[in-house]
């Protein structure tokens, strides 16, 4: 069973490793992921062997506070993760300017005669010497109460065997302000038996400043540090802020407003234009038009009616709507987002593991340096302030934050980014993977199509026009129920062509179907069809059928009173997106495989159209995940990227697996990462994304070691014997406050992290038109011409176009709404409706006044603002 905990008290890498190790220790525990940005605990654990009491008990015996999330207690003790984050900021503020308050008069007392500044009188010489050291003590008291949170943690923590950052701070603070105090005492001692050496000798050993400058700049760079983390955290507090706070519920048929958390399961609510939907349900009243681009990226608004979801977080651009809730609190598709990424951040990258390992001895280490340090130099002669000098000074500047931010905050804000552009990437280990693949495996249908058939060439015989074609296939295929019937029918109605009568339907397996047309017999189906039905297929389309059909297209012939009406290409189109996702991801030097069930004549097709490395055809679902496992038995490492559904076992086998397709549970539970846009240009996105979070982290790493390795040496005072070199503590402090930061802020560059796309082209989707004779001039069809032809085209019809400019229309409902109420209108014969542009062409018998087409339309909802 996993659960998750809030745990507080957390500073540094090293009590990470000490809640990890704590927790480890109880029986049933498998896995425990720490994380030290967000303060939670995610624990893996059988119910039957350990509970969550225990688990609790073992985190506060460790030295730090533990709550079960979303428990009674948490909440009571804990807010919002951002409302934490600016309570903890406005304590840290606070504590800053208090420790400065009384730190600028410390330092200027302290180093003042040094740097020539003038000191009162009553301060100068040997003999005032007492007065001169009480009152930094009297200064530096204050800094210490005010920062006492280090000593009570690090103490503690020390203790307890679990040494940590506060630990270091504590000790070598602790051990300045307590060498401070003996020299009070011994010039106190000198002062009163008339002994002024001694009272000279010491008067030099005073650390009071170094204690307040180092509690001061460590503060400074915590609370540098967590302003820059917070930012790591925005994706996700973003996400939050999408949900309204108060929901509208009928309660005793009256509108109630309540928190939005008292909201239950069947409630019914109001949702009104410009209102947020406050959790996920299905409209039970109304019409809306939705705006779902918090969720999918779409940034067209989706009409929804009656037995349509609505989910948490997008908004109703307009209408009005009654829902039933279905899922609220946890159980929102928005909740599922969130918690993910918060679970991604949680987890831990290889490379992570690796510095977390080292971080957990680390600070032992450094306490036995800083021993060592202090007695090597009192054994070889240095007085007892200079040898505290070295330790305190080791103590200081290896103090692990920046070893222990190297990977969390980089990987944080890889995840938060990855969310912005509707990439949710489900764990770190994912995150860092995906920089070493070399092969992309992608399914065709769905993924690099559209998933459905398109028409995409018409192919009219000799004397008939492109639109005629269509139709009268149309009229055909719209008695069948077959995907193919359902791509032509479906461009008729893109084009808005109105279908003939056609009856007495009769399929005829392998071959195709029969309909009749008034009383002219119709054929729709195959080459063989239309040869055995005595319809003379045409020398020209046959060319280029063929030529079709070797791009994978499915050729359908037609044809009715015994000749060819024409032949019309339908495929499974690749996605405009595709081509310009698939060049990027070759020009990263990666190896793109498609593996599909089709035909192999088709996989080629695509493979050659899209530069494909290689296709793998006629491979069935349950064999995919074989696939796989045989690249990967090559040495290579693999991503698959499917729809999360039947491709499931592949997207486990592999290395990383995309799902592409917004976020169904299959996909959720079943990839690594899920691309919420269903675009394979994020699948680009996604490998440059990990390789600029896994430099940042190496760069990262890279500047934690050298810092150590170089500060440690140095602050033991390895260059004092060649050129006279110390690190004094105050400079220690800054240096290892400085570090920190710096780590946070190079991880922080991520957040300016943009996408590229390669050099591929933009696809052409839009359907192809062959013709083999001129169509103006074109011989008669001798089929019911008069029901074929296009309406208002009869013999001695008047024809007039107007070009009405509507406003409002922002969907496929919208302009069949405004096509509907236009052709009912007396004297309209045809309507072509252009979604893009904006404006309804309509075809007229007889003249209509714009006031006529203004109200018809203003009826419908929507505004006329031009007719021309």
């Amino acid at each position: 069973m996993k659960q998750k905990f809030t745990v507080t008290g957390m500073s540094c890498s090293a009590c990470v490793a000490h809640v990890e190790r704590a927790v480890k220790k109880l029986p049933g525990v498998t896995e425990v992921q720490v994380n030290l940005l967000a303060g939670s605990m995610v624990a893996d654990y059988e119910e039957n062997q350990v509970n969550v009491e225990e688990i609790v008990a073992a985190v506060r015996g460790a030295g730090y506070g533990a709550a079960l999330s979303g428990s009674k207690q948490q909440k009571e003790a804990t807010r919002r993760p951002d409302e934490m984050l600016q309570n903890d900021l406005g304590h840290m503020k606070q504590r800053l300017i208090v420790s400065f308050v009384f730190l600028i008069p410390l330092f200027y007392l302290a180093m003042g005669h040094m740097l020539g500044f003038p000191i009162p009188n009553f301060f100068h010489g040997t003999e005032n010497a007492p007065v001169f050291a009480l009152t930094q003590f009297l200064l530096v008291l204050p800094i210490a109460y005010w920062n006492d949170k280090y000593y009570k943690v690090g103490f503690r923590s020390l203790f307890r065997g679990a040494p940590n950052m506060d630990s270091l701070i504590a000790i070598g603070s602790g051990a300045a302000l307590v060498y401070g105090v003996f020299a009070l005492y011994r010039m106190g001692w000198g002062a009163g038996h008339g002994d002024m050496d001694v009272v000279s000798q010491y008067a030099m050993d005073v650390y009071f400043e170094s204690a307040g400058m180092i509690l001061t700049l460590v503060t400074l760079g915590k609370y540098l540090e967590t302003k820059a983390k917070g930012r790591t955290s925005e994706a996700i507090f973003q996400l939050m802020d999408l949900v309204p706070k108060t929901a509208t519920v009928l309660r005793q048929e009256a509108e109630v407003e309540i928190p939005v958390e008292e909201v239950q399961t069947g409630d019914i609510l109001v949702l009104r234009s410009g209102q947020s939907v406050p959790v996920d349900g299905v409209i039970l009243e109304g019409t809306a038009a939705i705006d779902e681009s918090a969720l999918t990226g779409e940034s067209m608004p989706v009409e929804k009616q009656v037995g349509d979801m609505v989910y948490s977080a997008t908004i109703n651009q307009s209408g009005f709507i009654q829902f039933r809730a279905s899922k609220v609190g946890d159980d929102t598709v928005l909740s599922q987002i969130i918690r993910l990424v918060e679970e991604a951040g949680a987890s831990k990258a290889p490379i992570a593991k690796l510095a977390d390992r080292v971080a957990g001895v680390f600070v032992p280490i450094v306490i036995g340096i800083a021993v060592l340090a202090a007695v090597i130099w009192l054994l070889a002669g240095q007085t007892i302030s200079f040898a505290l000098s070295i330790g305190i000074s080791v103590l200081v500047i290896s103090c692990p934050c920046a070893l222990g931010l190297a990977t969390p905050v980089a990987i944080m804000v890889g995840i938060g980014k990855g969310a912005e552009h509707e990439i949710l990437i489900k764990s770190a280990e994912s995150l860092e993977m995906l920089h070493q693949v070399q092969t992309i495996v992608v399914d065709k249908t769905g993924t690099i199509t559209e998933g459905k058939p398109q028409v995409t060439h018409l192919l009219p015989g000799t004397g008939v026009q492109e639109e005629q074609l269509l139709r009268f296939a149309a009229s055909i295929e719209a008695l069948s129920n077959h995907p193919l019937a359902n791509a032509i029918c479906e461009e008729a109605e893109r084009r808005n062509l109105p279908l003939l009568p056609a009856v007495n339907f009769q399929a005829e397996p392998g071959r195709g179907i029969v309909a009749a047309i008034g009383n002219i017999s119709c054929f729709a189906g195959n080459a063989a069809m239309m040869t055995e039905k005595g319809i003379v297929l045409e020398e020209a389309i046959l060319r280029q059928s063929e030529a079709l059909e070797q791009e994978g297209k499915t050729m359908l012939y037609f044809g009715g009173n015994e000749r060819l009406i024409g032949a019309v290409a339908v495929a499974d189109v690749v996605k405009e997106s595709s081509r310009t996702a698939i060049a990027t991801l070759r020009e990263m030097g990666l190896d793109v495989i498609m593996l599909t069930g089709d035909h192999q004549r088709t996989a080629e097709a695509i493979g050659r159209e899209l530069d494909l490395t290689s296709v793998i055809a006629g491979v069935m679902p349950a064999d995919k995940e074989r696939v796989i496992a045989q690249l990967q038995s090559d040495g290579k490492k693999v991503a698959m990227v499917g729809d999360g559904i039947n491709d499931a076992p592949a997207l486990t086998r592999a290395e990383v697996g995309l799902a592409v397709g917004a976020g169904t549970d299959v996909a959720i539970e079943s990839a690594d990462v899920v691309l919420m846009r269903s675009d394979l240009n994020d699948v680009a996105g996604a490998v440059q994304l990990s390789k600029s979070v896994i430099r940042n982290i190496k760069q990262n790493l890279f500047w934690a070691f050298f810092y150590n390795c170089i500060g440690i040496p140095v602050a033991a005072g390895i260059l004092y014997p060649i050129w006279g070199i110390t690190l004094n503590p105050m400079i220690a402090a800054a240096a290892m406050s400085l570090s920190s930061v710096c780590v946070v802020s190079n991880a922080l560059r991520l957040k300016r992290f943009h996408f590229s796309q390669g050099k591929g082209g933009q696809l052409l989707t839009e359907v192809h038109t062959e013709k083999n004779a001129p169509t103006q001039q074109s011989m008669p069809l001798n089929l019911a011409p008069q029901e074929l032809s296009m309406p208002g085209h009869q013999k001695g019809e008047i024809q007039m176009k107007q070009q009405l400019k509507i406003e409002g229309m922002s969907c496929k409902h919208c302009s069949a709404r405004v096509e509907k109420v236009l052709s009912e209108m007396d004297g309209v014969s045809q309507v072509m409706v252009d979604l893009d542009e904006k404006t309804a062409t309509v075809t007229l018998n007889k003249p209509i006044e714009r006031s006529a087409f203004e109200k018809t339309i203003a009826d419908a909802g929507y505004q006329v603002v031009d007719v021309q």
